[in-house]
């Protein structure tokens, strides 16, 4: 797509050259609302939809109520919120603050929610209703949060240097399962004690000239947790320039225009969901249709009733798509392009041919923005992501031992750094050396293999790391180990990813785990797992050992795990039935 003038100068020319005038959300949002005033932005399954207009006054009110009860630049304001109006009006409004906003994942539970609250140490949470006992089993702070166990049982006994001061209350409409709070917050919730206010009666605040801030391009504007491998997850810090390219180069590559409409089903907690999707309509001025989650029963339906032009499938979803039956109503939609992450060989092009539209692959994650995308001259290749965004990104592929470049279609470590300032994350939260780790000799490591072929494409392998990947998620080994090791007579564990027929190309999570005596019954096991992790996170695969194989410096042989594959004697949760609800 060539350039187009967004009221703010994203003109590209040679590397360098970038002109970065206006580069923030806010900007953009206050543009729209100029260009587009009362034309459909959002809508929602529930039926609320929000105009470009009413989007920038809303967020206008929100802020200054936000101004009201205490919330200063660089304060943190945590979200535990599902797809909703209430988390995209409330993202916005903390950056007209120059706030930051910090979005979890509504899977979380236990110690992998209070690992994000400890970290991000926000003034402000909101919450939806129905997730709101999420917090009884998140304790109170008890001192700044650290990377280690030794800074948190250093900081342990000391007062609190910062604490929730409000809790934001939305209801987001939704059915929640039984046993999932509705109403107030409980005393031994982590929230007790704080001022509790519902989401709602804060958009009726006049707005004030001096309570919306003017954003800068530089401004830490979000944190976003991206699943470690070896410890807990970090969370990315991401300046207001780093958020606004994200949407304006798949704006760019998928030459939105105001007579387009995303279909967004992706969890807006991600970047994928948020950016790429709803921030690109909102450059292009498009209108965006957002449900909660993915439906492959109600997605074509959804395509054709929406008016649905332009959407993303992340990992498993595209498949899923494919794999079901044909009807005569494949092609009687106006979808054009779908962003697909990754593909695979055998169905790609045919699913190009069945619903008529064109895939498009890139490469990105949360760290470095979309560095990127395929060519629409190219046909779709499984794993092909394309030539990099070179007016904004240089990638290499190095050897992982050295970083020095590798010849083309030689396989190593994809490497990133930024051409142009604040367009990239600038660190992880309060983890300096997970910070100075990933920024080895001037490159940001990505974990990723990959190659860059003759053509100067790029082309995404495999991982490095431990990372899992299951529905779409990144799930830590490290944090899943933690909760596992928790259960009674368990020694240690150790959990891996397994490429599985039938699974997309992403992974299913097996536990190996050491007990001292007789091992637990499996169904037990995982009933003491689900309320204690996310739902992508529960083991398909468990085995019980007396112990775990490791090598001669005391590491364990994951590797072997992963070689080994699907063995006979690995208890297999699906042979039984056994499913994680959601909720």
């Amino acid at each position: 797509m060539g350039t187009r003038d967004q009221g703010t100068d994203t003109n590209v020319g040679s590397a360098g050259s970038v002109s970065m005038d206006g580069w923030t959300l806010p900007a953009l949002v206050r543009h729209a609302a100029v260009t587009h005033g009362n034309r459909e932005f959002l809508a929602f399954e529930d039926g609320r939809t929000v105009t470009f207009a009413e989007f920038d006054e809303l967020t206008d009110r929100l802020a200054t109520a936000l101004a009201d009860i205490g919330l200063q630049p660089g304060d943190r304001l945590l979200g535990l919120l599902t797809n909703s109006a209430e988390f995209m009006l409330l993202m916005i409004a903390t950056h007209k603050r120059r706030a930051i906003f910090v979005p979890v994942n509504t899977d979380l539970r236990g110690a992998f929610l209070e690992h994000q609250v400890r970290n991000s140490e926000p003034r402000i949470v909101a919450v939806d209703r129905g997730l709101l006992s999420r917090f009884d089993d998140v304790a109170a702070p008890a001192g700044a949060a650290d990377e280690t166990a030794a800074g948190l049982a250093a900081r342990a006994a000391l007062e609190p240097d910062w604490r929730i001061e409000t809790t934001l209350l939305a209801d987001d409409g939704d059915a929640h399962p039984s046993g999932e709070a509705t109403g107030g917050v409980s005393a031994g919730s982590a929230l007790a004690g704080t001022t509790v206010l519902p989401l709602e009666q804060l958009l009726g605040t006049e707005p004030r000239v001096d309570a919306v801030l003017e954003a800068e391009p530089s401004d830490v504007c979000t944190i976003m947790y991206t699943s470690g491998t070896t410890g807990p997850a970090k969370g990315v810090l991401m300046p207001q320039a780093h958020c606004y390219l994200f949407g304006l180069t798949a704006a760019q590559r998928l030459e939105i225009t105001p007579d387009d409409r995303f279909f967004c089903c992706m969890p807006l907690f991600h970047a994928n969901g948020l950016f790429m999707q709803i921030y690109a309509a909102l450059h292009g001025g498009a209108s965006a249709y957002v449900t909660k989650r993915f439906s492959v029963g109600q997605w074509l339906d959804t395509v054709i009733d929406q008016g649905i032009t332009l959407t993303n499938a992340l990992g498993v979803m595209p498949e899923f798509i494919w794999r079901t039956p044909p009807t005569d109503r494949d092609r009687d939609h106006r979808l054009r392009a779908v962003i697909a992450l990754p593909v695979a060989a055998e169905w790609a092009a045919a699913f190009e041919q069945r619903f008529g539209v064109r895939i498009v692959q890139g490469y990105g994650m949360t760290e470095v923005n979309m560095v990127a995308y395929t060519d629409p001259a190219d046909p779709v290749m499984s794993g092909c992501a394309g030539p990099p965004l070179d007016e904004y990104f240089e990638v290499i592929v190095a050897d992982p031992a050295t970083d020095l470049p590798l010849s083309p279609d030689e396989i190593g470590e994809i490497l990133v750094r930024p051409k142009v300032p604040f367009c990239f994350n600038v660190g992880y939260h309060q983890m300096t050396g997970k910070t100075v780790e990933a920024w080895r000799n001037l490159w940001f490591h990505t974990g990723d293999a990959g190659r860059i072929d003759e053509a100067g494409r790029l082309h995404f392998v495999d991982r490095l790391n431990d990372r899992i990947r299951r529905r779409g998620e990144n799930i830590s080994s490290y944090e899943v180990e933690t909760v596992i090791n928790g259960y009674d007579g368990v020694i240690e564990s150790a959990v891996v990813g397994l490429r599985v027929q039938g699974a997309g190309g992403e992974d299913e999570v097996l536990a190996v785990v050491a007990v001292d005596g007789s091992p637990p019954n499996p169904v037990e096991f995982l009933d003491w797992c689900v309320p204690r992790m996310p739902r992508h996170s529960v083991p398909r695969y468990l085995q019980f050992v007396p112990e775990l194989d490791k090598t001669a410096s005391g590491k364990i042989r994951k590797q072997a795990i992963r070689d080994a594959g699907v063995t006979g004697d690995l208890w297999d949760r699906e042979s039984v039935g056994y499913t994680v609800a959601r909720g």
